[in-house]
């Protein structure tokens, strides 16, 4: 019963957005009604509450372990934790889709209700984000139905979640970065009611400033998640794969950065107006092409949630068909946008636009390799696979010439150029520490490559250019952008702990019998299997292995396990991690062999905790400049 009465509440959600629609349609013909707006803003309101309800009616179900219905039993279990019974609701395709129409209707809800009833934007913003939740949500309850029951009977017990997902990070981690991707639905709305609006002297950018930072905050946390997750769960002992799920989350994010810069640019200076509209449009293309169309089966991914590419089509062309319409109509304004005033070139706006070119070019460089594959096995059914080597080298120089230009740019002024003579006087210090640093690193590090020399020195001109820049402005009691200073020494750091990963981290794999002892190498004397022990758990058994070892005269104990879930009779490799400051060290159990022993594969993996602290510092300078705005707003 409760689930028909969710069901039915997604269904009047749904006709409530579409009579909304039909009815400023049809005040617009006949004449506009004095209480038209309130009316329709009430309608959209009441129109989403009905999501929410619905969305926690089934909640309710998951929990309750309601097996009538198809999506619950396939992806549930009534042994599993509370926690991970409503986890489960976004394990798959249409639970996944359910959440991205809450977490739309919430952003929506939330943006709508913080414009004043006079703005200029609110309705025209208000109608184009209940044309696209009506889009998806017709699509979730045509398509996707995750209100189907198991008729006559359900069945007894859940198929339960996968194994994979029982885990906290990555149980957060799909939510957040659904967030994320929603976030920027925001901004292309209210770019949308912009364009049509046809004000163009309208200052929009402070209206959504902060809406963008907050989403690309979670956008951030929800890749960190990710790549944590990866690490620790997957036991392969990277962070990052170049994955097409993964490229096609940094696109959305390279592009969301760019539109952050071109604001700050566009609402200081009153340049690159044009460019921070036709970003935000690209944010919600990507967003849903990143979010969508690899869950539809199209890109093949060990990310994958469903392979049905006639639902992912369906999505890609409508949302592809929104994005046509932002952008001719842009087009159509775009005569009348163009500004008499120009980029001066050396000022900070200059640095802001060549350093958005880049992340332009590194967004087609991934897309390129993204859908590369799929033309080829289109054209001629043959499979060809792009990996790490190609974006390393497409990367290495982009990152380069940022880090460069962001060097740069700390010294230059808004709205004025600056001699490239007194530029270069300026950055000398920072090129004179960089460089004897980098040669300390080389000096000492035997395994040194050009890709691993770019990154490192990247990272350096970022992080001393801006100790630099604080130490001076301390020195002369000067205004220091601490959440500019703080987001990019966390950017520098991510360049400089990647590379120095890269090139100290190294890995052995060990065959032992019980009770073995082996020596690795001068740092590792000692490693020996100690003991194995079978374990029977609530969903699942476990073999566990107790390894002892000494690593630089530190002696360490590490239990890894193999899992196997009886549900599905999946098994999983639970890693075993001593983490330093500097370094983890990171062991998996494999396989026992015909002969009777166990294979392990010991890593030593530098400068982890320092990549998951650089994406903290990101988050942290813009929650810092969030706040910063807030509180100026407030005090004004």
């Amino acid at each position: 019963m409760i689930g028909e009465i969710a069901h039915f509440l997604s269904l009047a959600s749904a006709l409530g957005l579409m009579l909304l629609l039909i009815f400023n349609v049809f005040f617009q013909a006949a004449g506009k009604h004095k209480n038209q707006d309130i009316l329709s803003y009430k309608l959209f309101h009441q129109s989403c509450l009905l999501i929410f309800i619905s969305f926690g009616l089934y909640i309710y179900l998951a929990i309750t372990d309601d097996f009538s219905i198809s999506y619950i039993a396939n992806h549930s279990n009534s042994q599993l934790p509370i926690f991970y019974k409503i986890t489960s609701i976004w394990s798959a395709h249409e639970g996944s889709m359910f959440l991205w129409i809450v977490f739309l209707t919430l952003w929506s809800t939330l943006f709508i209700s913080s414009l004043p009833l006079k703005h200029p934007l609110k309705k025209g913003t208000m109608l184009m984000l209940t044309i696209i939740i009506l889009g998806f949500l017709l699509f979730l309850l045509i398509t996707s139905n995750p209100f189907e029951r198991i008729l006559p009977f359900g069945v007894l017990e859940g198929a339960d979640i996968n194994p994979v997902l029982q885990d906290p990070a990555l149980a957060i981690h799909p939510p957040t970065l659904y967030l994320g991707y929603v976030g920027f639905v925001i901004s292309f709305s209210f770019i949308s009611a912009y364009l049509f609006h046809g004000d163009i002297h309208y200052p929009w950018e402070k209206d959504i400033k902060n809406w963008s930072f907050i989403a690309w905050i979670f956008l951030t946390v929800g890749i960190t998640l990710g790549s944590w997750w990866a690490y620790y769960e997957l036991g392969w002992g990277g962070y990052w794969f170049w994955d097409p799920v993964e490229n096609v989350a940094l696109m959305p994010w390279l592009a969301a950065t760019a539109f952050m810069h071109s604001l700050f640019a566009s609402s200081k200076s009153n340049v690159l107006k044009t460019w921070t509209l036709f970003l935000g449009i690209l944010i919600f293309a990507l967003s849903l092409f990143g979010a969508f169309i690899v869950r539809s089966g199209i890109i093949d991914s060990v990310h994958s949630f469903a392979n049905d590419p006639q639902r992912g089509l369906y999505l890609l062309g409508f949302s592809g068909f929104i994005t046509l319409i932002a952008l001719g109509i842009l087009a159509y304004r775009l005569p009348s946008m163009h500004s008499s005033k120009l980029i001066v070139t050396g000022s900070k706006e200059s640095f802001v636009s060549m350093n958005n070119i880049l992340m332009l070019t590194a967004i087609f460089s991934i897309f390129l390799g993204v859908t590369y594959p799929l033309i080829i096995e289109f054209i001629n059914g043959s499979k060809v696979s792009i990996g790490p080597p190609y974006y390393n080298t497409i990367f290495a120089p982009l990152i380069l010439m940022t880090s460069i230009f962001i060097m740069i740019s700390i010294e230059a002024l808004w709205q004025r150029g600056m001699q490239v003579r007194k530029l270069l006087i300026a950055v000398s210090p920072t090129l004179v520490i960089s460089s004897l640093a980098l040669y300390f690193i080389w000096y000492f590090v035997e395994n040194f490559s050009l890709l691993a020399f770019i990154g490192i020195f990247s990272g350096l001109l970022i992080i001393i250019s801006y100790f630099i820049k604080a130490a001076s402005s301390i020195k002369n009691k000067t205004y220091l952008n601490k959440g500019s200073f703080v987001a990019h020494m966390g950017l520098g750091l991510l360049f400089f702990a990647v590379s120095m990963n890269s090139i100290l981290s190294y890995q052995k794999n060990v065959n032992l019998f019980l009770g073995e002892q082996q020596y690795i190498n001068s740092s590792i004397s000692e490693f020996k299997f100690l003991d194995l022990e079978n374990i029977k758990a609530s969903n699942h058994d476990v073999i566990s292995a107790e390894i002892f070892l000494v690593h630089d005269g530190q002696p360490i104990y590490l239990n890894p396990e193999k899992r196997k879930y009886f549900a599905r009779g999946q098994i999983t490799s639970e890693t075993a991690i001593h983490a330093t400051v500097l370094k983890d060290t990171y062991l998996t159990i494999g396989d026992q062999l015909d002969d009777g022993s166990w294979t392990f594969s010991l890593q030593i993996n530098y400068f982890i905790k320092w990549i998951w602290l650089s994406s903290a510092l990101m988050v942290m300078g813009i929650s810092m400049t969030i706040f910063k705005r807030k509180f100026y707003e407030h005090h004004l």
